[in-house]
């Protein structure tokens, strides 16, 4: 075993500290990477304050993670020492379910192993995240970095990148499709900039008027006060499709009225009480609500390759790990423009 630190939450109600911990040797198909920066994503927040049950502690949060290669096992054959590479939300699953044959590990049918706060299955106890100094992972789930992009604001591409790009390619955004984005911050930036990329007419939908020249800015096209009727109704029955990226309670009524026959509006934020959803607003008018998680490894890998190309990339406010848990008082106030990356070297 190695020896590993990092910060960790030991309960729900206490704040993130120093933490050390072993990660395992390589295997044969495995990868040791060094952590550079890890993104601080919401989940972290929602998972370490236990807000949707299922937490185990003490729990080290961290899923966008870029760093470099320091060791590989014997039968390695993606990565050698020296290279960038990037892990995201997951490090194994079953490989066999139709899900995984499909490249859909996300949605792993026994069980898709996450980063953090999973069973772990070859170590027994759970698995620590991103926020340390290093990271033993299979290469079927390290993911190739581009020297293109640089490494602290390509951190939130392994899970605000997916998250947001997985759904606008699942549901095909492009040219000739009016897309909404609703919410402006991690996520929300990131579906801005992609959608905008695949050529779609997009609109940002916020409830800040503050935010308005950033959206301008990052691509949007139109920019709609989601908390004025009279604004969303003179987009009734307008839209192909919304990707919703908003945490917090929020009506989803007006926005669905927005949305052409057969249009959809899919859900990427996970707020902490479930929504109110007129059935009428989906009835007439054939409208549907969706779902989409991250993507599989290779459509991460597609995704972060794309990024590279079109010199697209998060927004973002690096920190050192001793602010974090300022940064997460922060992130639940929308005081950061757009992510909080931590910069491990100050571990």
């Amino acid at each position: 075993m190695i020896s590993a630190k990092g910060y960790a939450a030991q309960t729900p109600t206490t704040s993130l500290a120093p933490f050390t911990f072993e990660r395992r040797d390589p295997g044969p198909r495995d990868v040791a990477i060094q952590i550079k920066y890890c993104g601080v994503c919401h989940s972290d927040i929602h998972l370490t304050r236990n807000e949707w049950g299922g937490s185990g502690f003490p729990m080290v949060p961290g899923h966008e993670i870029i760093g470099r290669v320091t060791a590989v096992g014997s039968n390695v054959t993606k990565f050698k020492t020296g290279d960038r590479a990037g892990v995201g939300c997951m490090v194994d699953s079953c490989r066999t379910c139709p899900n995984c044959a499909d490249g859909e590990e996300q949605y792993c049918s026994t069980g898709t192993t996450f980063t953090y706060n999973s069973p772990d299955i070859k170590n027994g106890g759970q698995t620590y995240g991103g926020y340390s100094n290093m990271i033993v992972v299979d290469e079927a789930f390290a993911l190739r970095v581009s020297p293109k992009l640089d490494p602290a604001s390509a951190a939130p591409l392994l899970c605000a990148g997916i998250t947001t790009y997985s759904p606008l390619r699942h549901w095909n955004a492009g040219p000739g499709k009016t897309v909404g984005i609703v919410g402006l911050g991690g996520l929300g930036h990131m579906a801005l900039q992609f959608a905008r990329s695949f050529g779609a007419h997009v609109i940002q939908f916020t409830t800040s008027p503050s935010k308005k020249a950033d959206a301008l800015r990052l691509g949007a096209h139109e920019v709609v006060m989601v908390n004025d009727p009279n604004a969303l109704a003179a987009r009734k029955s307008s839209l192909d499709l919304i990707v919703d990226t908003v945490s917090a309670p929020h009506d989803l009524a007006g926005l669905l009225l927005t949305l052409r026959r057969d249009g959809s509006m899919v859900l990427v934020g996970v707020p902490p009480e479930a929504p109110q959803v007129p059935p009428g607003a989906l009835i007439f008018g054939r409208r549907s609500l969706a779902g989409s998680l991250i993507g599989g490894i290779r459509e991460t890998q597609e995704m972060l390759d794309y990024c590279a190309e079109h010199a697209i990339a998060s927004q973002i406010e690096t920190i050192p790990i001793q602010k974090i848990n300022e940064a997460y008082d922060r992130v639940l106030k929308s005081d950061v423009k757009f992510r909080f990356v931590i910069d491990m070297a100050t571990l």
